[in-house]
């Protein structure tokens, strides 16, 4: 869908991408298809190919963040941010942040956890895109846009590979 929609159907950027993208059964538990994309960033590539797909996407839109959720998002947000312009974000774990943070706590498959950003690191109005994997249960998005919801009057949101270049 994502393809179709935005000009990129049959472009070979994507069977690159998705060629650079180990898929591993049964991990990190029985019945997940796990997306390894340690293998996409050893592929150069694939891996400019990612960035210059989302950066062509966004640069005329005005964004001014890059939030990128743990871990991967951190992987992809500061190359989309640095080549847009834009300052990045990290949407971290709990304890992994010095100075005040705010918080807010969302629901896994498999229990809870919590997302943590610096108080101050995003401005009234600012229009922002989030970086994230994947969405399962949608709490990992959910939190990240109610830490920037407070701030925010536009918010982009994508999810990063599985549906981009799958659906």
């Amino acid at each position: 869908m994502f393809a179709a929609e935005n000009g990129l159907k049959g472009d070979p950027r994507l069977e690159a991408i998705s060629a650079a993208i180990r898929v591993v059964p049964n991990f990190p538990k029985k019945g997940i298809m796990f997306q390894d994309i340690t293998t996409l960033l050893l592929d150069h590539k694939a891996f400019k190919h990612t960035i210059d797909i989302f950066v062509d996407r966004y640069k005329d839109m005005q964004i001014s963040v890059v939030a990128g959720v743990e871990a991967r998002g951190f992987l992809f947000g500061p190359s989309i941010a640095l080549a847009i312009g834009a300052k990045f974000i990290p949407l971290r774990k709990p304890g992994k942040l010095p100075g005040k943070v705010i918080s807010e706590s969302y629901e896994l498959e498999y229990g809870h956890d919590r997302l943590e950003m610096h108080v101050g690191a995003v401005e009234p109005r600012e229009r922002v895109i989030i970086i994230d994997d994947l969405v399962a249960t949608g709490g990992t998005l959910s939190a990240a846009m109610s830490l920037l919801g407070f701030f925010l009057s536009s918010c982009f949101l994508f999810q990063f590979l599985k549906r981009i270049f799958w659906s």
